[in-house]
């Protein structure tokens, strides 16, 4: 039985959609789906199922970093069958050749974390996405005409470093920004073999210090949340 997820067996869907704000899974619940059902609230970490387009889908939060992703989505693939869970998140880019809004389609996550290797017994800095939900995501954008960038993405355990420099793990496998959560997922899904892919629109412009302003993060993302939405409809 999952320990931190209270969902009855059956009542998570087997995909999902997992940004990191659980008001962001309530968000997506309330203004996308219909039908809708809170199955878990376990430390406020909301988990919805419901359906879109007449599909069972279920949205809930993974909270920060790679630990707590760590936990959600292993419990989510291992204790409810889920076979697909898509992440949809921010992240800041170590270049100004990325812009604000931009949406990212995350192709491999570069780490210098020692979850996978401790965890599983995956060596190496670098995990793809795993499975047929990236593929899908790129055709769903091109369906939609979205403008969507396959890259690699640093996943770092620090928000607040002492060295503004690029860390050398995101030099080495050319990763234009960074977030906190898609090497776990990755690695989970890789274990398990189950599918996971990360959608991120970039936030933060760290070089310049440009981000997207709280007021503007409700409609910012919402081609994000719809991206994810159309792509589970293909699996």
């Amino acid at each position: 039985m999952s320990v931190h997820i209270a969902a009855k067996k059956g009542e998570i869907a087997k995909t999902v959609l997992q940004p990191g704000d659980p008001l962001r899974a309530k968000f997506i619940a309330d203004n996308y789906l219909s039908e809708v059902k809170l199955v878990s609230k376990t430390r406020n970490i909301y988990y919805y199922t419901g359906l879109f387009k007449g599909k069972e889908i279920s949205v809930g939060a993974s909270g920060m970093g790679i630990p707590s992703i760590g936990i959600y989505s292993y419990e989510l693939y291992s204790e409810f069958d889920v076979e697909t869970i898509i992440r949809i998140g921010t992240c800041g880019a170590y270049t100004n050749e990325l812009k604000l809004f931009d949406v990212l389609n995350v192709q491999n996550a570069a780490s210098e974390s020692t979850y996978a290797k401790f965890a599983w017994g995956i060596e190496g800095e670098l995990i793809e996405n795993q499975g047929k939900s990236f593929e899908k995501i790129n055709e769903t954008a091109n369906e939609l005409a979205i403008n969507i960038k396959s890259v690699n993405i640093h996943t770092s355990d620090i928000f607040y470093r002492k060295d503004p420099a690029i860390p050398a793990v995101a030099e080495k496998y050319n990763c234009p920004a960074v977030e906190m959560e898609a090497f776990a997922l990755f690695a989970n899904a890789k274990y398990l073999g189950k599918n996971a892919s990360t959608i991120l629109t970039v936030s933060d412009i760290i070089p310049t210090r440009e981000q997207i302003s709280a007021d503007e993060r409700e409609t910012a993302l919402r081609k994000m949340m719809e991206l994810a939405l159309e792509s589970a409809l293909k699996l």
